[in-house]
C-alpha cells in the first residue's frame, strides 16, 4: 500500500522546515488530539492513536533541506516507511509531502487506508502552520 499526502506549501525556507521536521521532539505540535502518550527523542518517537495501535518511528536518513526517511520502530502492527519530501519553491516558500508505504494484505489495507490517508493529510495541513 502506498499513500501520498496532499502537498503542503509552507511559508518558510526549506532549511527551516527541514530543521523542524528532522527532530521528532517537534512532531508533537503537528499531531491531532487523537494522538496520546507521545514520547520522543530527536530521532525516534512512540505514540498511541486513541482506539487504535501504538506506533513507533525512527529517522534513518536525512538529506538536508529535501528528504527525511522514517521507518517503523519497536512494536508496531505492521512495518512501514514514511518519506518526507521537501522542495524549495522560492527562498521563503517550501512544498512538503509525506509518502507512506507498507506491505499489507488486502483486508488490512482496506481497514487502514482511509484513516491513514486522513492522518497524513492532516500532518501535511499542519505543516502550513510552521
Amino acid at each position: 500500500m502506498r499513500i501520498e499526502s496532499d502537498k503542503s506549501e509552507v511559508n518558510k525556507p526549506a532549511a527551516e522546515v527541514f530543521t523542524f521536521l528532522s527532530n521528532f521532539n517537534n512532531f508533537q505540535k503537528l499531531m491531532p488530539p487523537q494522538v496520546v502518550d507521545w514520547q520522543s527523542t530527536e530521532d525516534d518517537c512512540h505514540f498511541k492513536i486513541s482506539g487504535m495501535a501504538s506506533i513507533g518511528m525512527k529517522i534513518i536518513e536525512k538529506i538536508p533541506n529535501s528528504l527525511i526517511k522514517v521507518v517503523s520502530n519497536g512494536k508496531v502492527p505492521f512495518a512501514f516507511t514514511m518519506n518526507i519530501h521537501l522542495t524549495e519553491i522560492t527562498p521563503t516558500q517550501t512544498s512538503g509531502q509525506l509518502i507512506f508505504e507498507a506491505d499489507l494484505n488486502p483486508m488490512m489495507s482496506m481497514m487502514v487506508e482511509k484513516p491513514l490517508r486522513n492522518f497524513f493529510n492532516l500532518l501535511a495541513e499542519k505543516m502550513k502552520e510552521l
